[in-house]
């Protein structure tokens, strides 16, 4: 029984420093080859497309593999253009309304200098003449540090800025280089997919290859529902904010609810960076009520995203929506905004491995070794 137990605890430490070295490799290896991973999934994406057009009308396996690239990057460019158009033409109405905005904000600006900052400063200054000497100094020496933390906080907040676009000028050459690698990488492995499917399967054993059939059908299930589901997270965004806007009788509001939708898909972005800056501005030009009322129509929109996101993802993912909200939270924890995306991400990972049995095989592994008992 003691040899069982310690043959039982080899094989757990086997398996988890197998799991650890399988983890590390990995990352590094995609840090190094990430082009080729990122080209190899689209492959994967475009491959029902690519066999429609090799076996329903017979072309061959390069041209297969050049056509599914050119009508999904004309796909691609015609979202970019018609997002392109919507931004156009925001900012052309903004142009047209710019001056106005500009000078009602001034006025606002000038009326609020006369009616507060000059009265308080005058008192100010009132109170000033009453006192001694060495208070006077002790207040000019505050005020002069006050404005030297300020200025400091404003320098530092500049250089920030200026270091960040930078990094995105410095940027743009490696994405570009990287980018072209992605696109030649989806031909030559479109291309050659088959071929590169049969040597796998031929040197793999079968019990792992019908593990990867198995995955590779849970992941199409998955996959395509969860962008099903972020399709409908956009879309009741986007009706929502067109309701509001147009009860607020916003010139352009589909144009905006569109941006607001689409704005929700991506990271770092979403509904608060196009309606709470406009509900500031609102705010410093005089219009109060319009301010709350977009604060108020974010606040409705990201309590019915919150409400509703656990469901849609396990509904059209087929996952515990008790899981979804657990990897929503513990994503933004570790990964900040973009782990709202990729903590669901390695849910399924998790769950589809579960599904197709790899954890019970480990655990029979653990308990068995290689001898079926």
């Amino acid at each position: 029984m003691k040899k069982e137990s310690a043959w039982r605890l080899v094989r757990l430490f086997l398996v988890v420093l197998l799991i650890g070295v399988t983890v590390w490799l990995t990352i590094g290896l995609f840090k190094l080859t990430y082009p080729f991973w990122i080209a190899a999934f689209f492959v994967w994406i475009l491959k029902p497309l690519s066999s429609l057009l090799k076996n329903k009308l017979n072309f061959p396996s390069g041209l297969a593999a050049l056509t599914s690239l050119l009508i999904s990057l004309s796909i691609l460019g015609g979202v970019i253009t018609g997002l392109t158009f919507l931004v156009i033409n925001g900012i052309h109405r903004f142009a047209e309304k710019a001056p106005s905005w500009m000078e009602n904000f001034f006025l606002n600006v000038q009326r609020f200098l006369n009616e507060s900052i000059l009265p308080f400063w005058r008192k100010v200054s009132g109170v000033a003449a009453d006192i001694s000497a060495n208070e006077a100094l002790s207040l000019e020496d505050g005020m002069a540090q006050i404005g030297s933390q300020v200025g400091t906080t404003l320098s530092q907040f500049a250089q920030k800025i200026a270091d960040g676009l930078t990094q995105v000028v410095l940027g743009v050459p490696t994405f570009l280089v990287a980018f072209l690698f992605i696109l030649l990488a989806i031909y030559f492995l479109g291309k050659d997919w088959d071929h590169l499917s049969r040597i796998v399967h031929k040197h793999l054993p079968l019990p792992i290859h019908e593990k990867l059939k198995a995955f590779h059908r849970a992941m199409w299930m998955r996959v395509f529902g969860y962008f099903r589901a972020q399709f409908v997270l956009m879309s009741v965004t986007g009706i929502i904010v067109l309701i509001g806007l147009a009860i607020l009788r916003v010139k352009g509001a589909l144009t905006l609810a569109v941006i607001v939708g689409i704005a929700e898909f991506l990271p770092y972005l979403g509904t608060g960076t196009i309606l709470l800056p406009w509900a500031l501005y609102m705010l410093i030009t005089g219009s109060v009520g319009f301010a709350i009322s977009l604060v108020v129509l974010y606040g409705v929109t990201m309590i019915v995203r919150q409400t509703i996101e656990p469901k849609v993802l396990s509904s059209s993912m087929n996952l515990n929506p008790i899981a979804v909200l657990v990897s929503l939270f513990a994503g933004l924890k570790f990964f900040g905004a973009v782990g709202l995306f990729l903590g669901p991400a390695l849910l399924v990972f998790v769950v589809i491995l579960i599904d197709i049995g790899v954890f019970q095989d480990i655990k029979q592994f653990v308990k068995y070794g290689f001898h079926d008992e």
